[in-house]
């Protein structure tokens, strides 16, 4: 099967996840809207009146089915192509798992827009700061610390053991952007999450990871993204 998948074509964003899923997985598939007329038929199906329209990217068609929402699009992929456990416990563990990573992206994206989307990082400085202080006093360490004790306690090298998920390819992700937009607080504690250092740099390296990231198909951080490096955040 020929996958589509439906993201904005200037940034990484929750589409990312997929990309990575994808890649790992050697699977085949199109990035519809970077290509030519690729945004007109995104936006044709998020405005379709009939069938199960998505309310935002990203979302996958596969086949006839078009699914909607990161995790939503990782569980439907991840027992397809080995990257999560068939068994429905497994399964269900892994999709937890996902979704505890969404609900920090958001926490990430909410460090230079709390107070909404629609104004400017610069109609928002001092709320942006004042939130990502908070954010890296209690959020990180809270987010990260869960997943550095998994990788730990289960005996593994990654968070469900021997195999890697898709959810270890989110983690690798999240190390990436934390490393791009925060560069002197992620150094600083980095100390503290030996085991998903680890487990990135290992994610990094991967047969089909490595070439991906090298090429131009892996699109660059950037400050329209969700992870966005502003000095006066990192201090």
């Amino acid at each position: 099967m020929k996958y589509e998948l439906y993201y904005w074509p200037g940034i990484q964003g929750r589409g990312e996840y997929v990309r990575l899923a994808l890649e790992d997985a050697g699977a085949n598939y199109v990035d519809v809207a970077r290509s030519d007329r690729g945004m007109a038929a995104m936006m044709k199906m998020m405005e379709a009146r009939s069938g199960t329209p998505p309310f935002a990217p990203p979302f996958l068609k596969a086949g006839q089915l078009v699914i909607g929402q990161t995790a939503n699009i990782l569980l439907y992929l991840g027992p397809r192509h080995g990257l999560a456990p068939k068994a429905e416990a497994g399964r269900l563990w892994v999709h937890q798992l996902q979704l505890t990573v969404a609900d920090l992206v958001l926490e990430v994206h909410d460090t230079h827009h709390p107070l909404g989307p629609s104004l400017y990082y610069e109609d928002q400085r001092a709320p942006a700061k004042k939130r990502t202080d908070e954010f890296w006093k209690q959020r990180v360490p809270k987010y990260l610390g869960y997943f550095e004790r998994l990788l730990k306690n289960n005996g593994g090298s990654y968070l469900t053991g021997r195999r890697l998920t898709y959810a270890d390819l989110s983690l690798f992700q999240i190390v990436e952007g934390l490393r791009y937009a925060f560069p002197k607080r992620m150094k600083a504690f980095e100390r503290r999450i030996p085991g998903l250092v680890d487990l990135h740099d290992r994610v990094a390296i991967r047969p089909n990871i490595k070439p991906y990231l090298a090429s131009d198909r892996r699109i660059a951080f950037n400050e329209d993204g969700i992870f966005r490096r502003y000095k006066a955040l990192d201090l």
